[in-house]
């Protein structure tokens, strides 16, 4: 059953709550990830560039970050990777600064993605895990162009795809688990502002972007890679 794609915000775009229910919902946005293949899918992205680059460390700029905890756990298995957070929320970039405990291994940018704050070609990739779908398509189109004026090597999108079924399970799932409001109010509304393949190719013929892979990932996620040849 073809549902249509909705725009209504979240309360995760509401950037004035600064509070604990950011750290709950973030909370549960970890288990979404490390259970519902967030990770996996990232990192299964993020191999295209690994494999095909001679670079002792890998800049990726996350953006949209949230608690960045899908790059972080590839860190653990990947030393290589410099990470760079990017989010609107003040909470968030505290919390990330934190969880640094004097370290570097990720830098927290309080920024906002529709005005990136980075110069041409500063990062190796652009990231963006449950990201894209807060926005319009007209802005996200803008994001992708940004993303790929920063990036040396290319972009991952790993974003939800739009069923039925996945509104049922996310639902589902709320009810045995979920303690947090704004989870249980921005699940279900994110994955009705999820994707359809037609969707995602519309979006990069637009950009009359050509070379870009799209697959169906594990659960009802989709992974774009969009590498940047050498003489673009």
């Amino acid at each position: 059953m073809l549902i249509k794609r909705h725009y209504k915000k979240e309360l995760m775009d509401d950037f004035s709550i600064v509070d604990h229910r950011i750290d709950e919902a973030l909370h549960e946005l970890k288990l979404v990830n490390k259970y519902l293949g967030g990770i996996n899918t990232s990192f299964s992205g993020l191999k295209h560039f690994i494999n095909n680059t001679n670079c002792d460390e890998i800049t990726i700029l996350d953006i949209g970050s949230g608690a960045s905890d899908v790059l972080e756990s590839i860190r653990r298995k990947n030393n290589s990777l410099k990470i760079f957070s990017l989010d609107k929320n003040r909470r968030v970039c505290e919390s990330l600064k934190n969880q640094n405990n004097g370290r570097t291994v990720n830098e927290p940018i309080y920024g906002d993605v529709l005005q990136l704050p980075l110069k041409n070609k500063s990062m190796d990739v652009i990231h963006s895990s449950l990201f894209l779908h807060h926005f319009n398509e007209e802005q996200i189109k803008k994001i992708i162009s940004s993303s790929l004026i920063i990036a040396k090597k290319g972009i991952i999108i790993n974003d939800l795809r739009r069923s039925l079924f996945a509104i049922v399970g996310i639902i589902f799932m709320i009810k045995l688990f979920s303690k947090s409001i704004l989870f249980k109010n921005d699940a279900p509304l994110s994955v009705k502002k999820g994707f359809i393949k037609s969707e995602i190719i519309k979006l990069l013929n637009d950009l009359e972007i050509k070379n870009y892979i799209i697959k169906r990932k594990w659960a009802f996620r989709w992974l774009i890679i969009i590498p940047i040849l050498k003489d673009e």
